[in-house]
């Protein structure tokens, strides 16, 4: 199968980062475009530390504020460069990492979603969803959920 359009979610961990290789990878063979996501939180780093510190960690895949998410995108979007894929669209969008996936795929008539395994073997991600299993379940296309790291034991 042939896409045309695929994107792929980064929060700027070694799995997205491994995941956006891999849609890269499809996108240069397909001659696909290529859309790299970043959802991000409008909170600075010094209010997510805070936050953090107080009611511990609210996600371990948000990224907080523009800049972050920025920096994030533009680490994936180069190494879609290198895979041979120079053009590659980026779009920040503020909220939860799955459902701005979904939102953009829907946008965007996607026919593929690149997403790392990260998360969906854990205890937190069974109780409290991951973002790979949550796109898996409500994608309108396809989705490639790369593994890109270990299974753990809860």
């Amino acid at each position: 199968m042939k896409y045309s359009t695929i994107l792929v979610g980064t929060d700027g961990s070694e799995s997205s980062l491994l995941a956006a290789d891999r849609a890269a990878e499809i996108s240069a063979r397909d001659g696909a475009q290529l859309i790299v996501v970043c959802a991000y939180h409008p909170l600075t780093a010094k209010e997510q530390s805070i936050l953090a510190a107080t009611v511990g960690p609210t996600s371990m895949y948000q990224v907080a504020g523009t800049e972050a998410a920025e920096q994030v995108s533009a680490a994936a979007s180069q190494r879609a460069g290198a895979a041979g894929v120079p053009d590659a669209q980026v779009r920040l969008v503020e909220g939860d990492p799955g459902q701005a996936l979904l939102s953009v795929a829907a946008e965007s008539s996607a026919d593929l979603i690149v997403v790392g395994n990260r998360g969906i073997n854990t205890l937190s991600g069974r109780l409290l969803g991951s973002v790979p299993s949550d796109v898996s379940q409500r994608a309108p296309c396809d989705v490639l959920i790369v593994h890109t790291t270990e299974g753990g034991h809860a």
